[in-house]
């Protein structure tokens, strides 16, 4: 696997993170259907041994789209555990918003604009079934690439940045675990000054603490 050359002294341009993006991207999705199954199995054996999962009441997660790596292998596990299980959703009638809302086997499901399974909009705006992202203990996030040092690049929307930018102030949060394929792994990453700091990076081969 080739890895981008060092770029923590500068930071990347507008187009050279596109480009690497779309290399990233490209490598998850020309992993066959077999090691991708692989690779959930691997990655759910790793979040069971984590502590924040251990413990962990309320956690959202996500329905994997594009290559993404798959964490739902752990719904069943968090189950019987007693965990409540949340999937992302946009918020509707805001820019770039996330709502989190409980999921279960009966929960309607739509595609969203961007074709992804969530819990139907309707649904989701009851506040009993909406937890506010800093009364989750956990959530896992998808990743677009990632280095050793836990930097990360998402997808670009800025779903997550925006959602959960009341990190970065004193108070309640959750803890927030990045998760991809490890082919998605880069030499370095610089950061970038929106990007919201990750508790820890979990791929299908190890474990990142930044």
């Amino acid at each position: 696997m080739t890895h981008m050359q060092d770029t923590a002294a500068t930071p990347l341009t507008d187009d050279a993170r596109r480009r690497l993006r779309r290399e990233l991207r490209l490598r998850r999705r020309e992993l066959s259907a077999e090691a991708r199954r692989d690779a959930a199995e691997r990655l759910c054996r790793h979040l069971r041994k984590l502590p924040e999962i251990q413990r962990a009441r309320r956690l959202a997660l996500y329905l994997p789209n594009d290559g993404e790596i798959d964490p739902t292998p752990l719904i069943p596990w968090l189950e019987r555990r007693g965990t409540r299980v949340h999937l992302p959703v946009l918020k509707p009638l805001s820019r770039n918003q996330l709502w989190f809302v409980h999921y279960h086997s009966g929960t309607p499901m739509v595609a969203n604009r961007f074709g992804i399974p969530e819990p139907e909009a309707r649904h989701g705006a009851h506040r009993a079934r909406r937890t506010p992202a800093w009364a989750l203990d956990v959530i896992l996030l998808p990743l677009v690439g990632f280095d050793d040092r836990g930097q990360r690049m998402g997808m670009g929307g800025g779903f997550y940045d925006r959602s959960l930018a009341f990190t970065r102030r004193p108070g309640p949060r959750p803890r927030l675990i990045g998760l991809a394929h490890d082919c998605q792994r880069v030499e370095r990453l610089p950061a970038a000054p929106w990007d919201v700091p990750l508790d820890a990076i979990v791929s299908d081969a190890r474990v990142i603490r930044p």
